[in-house]
């Protein structure tokens, strides 16, 4: 058996469970020497549990043309708007304030995002949490 070597490492965004080869995804992945379709179904088939949501992934490629990928938790701010319930962030945070959430649910997004965040504890993870929301002009309140 051949050796497998890492041929290219990069990361990429799209919607869990709905995934399409379609632009901007297939020609990003076809560029970086991945099978568009055979990425697609494997990550479709892999985001079933979070369908709809946006998600991460960093992809390994091998010089056998075969790749793995490992999947990560939404972006904070995407978990953020949803838990507002709001479109999308202030322009202006500091002036415009779009939207409000509570400790609880910052909470709940600290505990879905703590493998990925460089936290060791919930409630520092819950701080970075809150300064994501800040930025984008949402007010947490208690």
């Amino acid at each position: 058996m051949a050796k497998r070597e890492v041929t290219n490492v990069f990361k990429l965004m799209a919607v869990g469970g709905a995934a399409t080869p379609a632009p901007p995804l297939g020609p990003v992945l076809g560029s970086k020497g991945v099978n568009p379709g055979q990425f697609i179904q494997k990550f479709n088939a892999a985001t079933q549990h979070v369908k709809g949501k946006k998600v991460g992934c960093i992809v390994t490629v091998y010089s056998d043309k075969s790749f793995e990928f490992e999947l990560k938790s939404s972006p904070a701010s995407a978990l953020i708007i949803e838990a507002a319930g709001i479109e999308k962030g202030s322009g202006v945070p500091n002036k415009n304030k779009v939207g409000k959430i509570t400790k609880a649910q910052v909470e709940k997004i600290a505990k879905e995002k703590m493998a990925d965040l460089n936290s060791h504890s919930v409630e520092s993870a819950m701080r970075v949490i809150e300064g994501t929301a800040r930025s984008m002009g949402v007010t947490v309140v208690a």
